[in-house]
């Protein structure tokens, strides 16, 4: 299966969401904060990233995002969001991938379902039936 990093500051979160993919057979990663993940992306090459968006910063997230984008060691590597900004900023829109801003594969609030967050994995790895 897949080799599946994740990055979020909150461990309890990486321990339910590994614990979910480990189950499904993936190999799982984590990293704490954006400049970890980035680094871990780099040398571990996993074939997927989940990543939290509020951390050190409220945008760190997005910035590791685009970060990965921009270089060509990193550009191809699918990138899901898991966040719960929506919720802590009280904000009346939802993020969308966007090719330019947020090059993501999906946004995910937060809390996310099992089933919804597996089926978005295998949309990301290309392994949905």
């Amino acid at each position: 299966m897949a080799k599946i990093l994740i990055v979020d500051d909150d461990a309890e979160l990486i321990e339910s969401v590994a614990a979910v993919l480990e189950h499904k057979g993936h190999q799982t990663l984590c990293a704490s904060n954006g400049k970890e993940g980035y680094a871990r992306a780099k040398q571990d090459k996993p074939d997927l990233m989940l990543l939290d968006v509020m951390m050190t910063t409220d945008s760190e997230g997005f910035e590791t995002a685009r970060q990965l984008h921009e270089d060509p060691e990193t550009a191809h590597l699918p990138v899901i969001m898991l966040t719960g900004i929506r919720k802590a900023k009280n904000l009346p829109f939802a993020f969308e991938p966007d090719e330019d801003w947020l090059p993501v594969k999906a946004v995910l609030e937060k809390p996310v379902q099992p089933a919804a967050l597996l089926k978005a994995v295998d949309e990301a790895l290309g392994t949905a039936n």
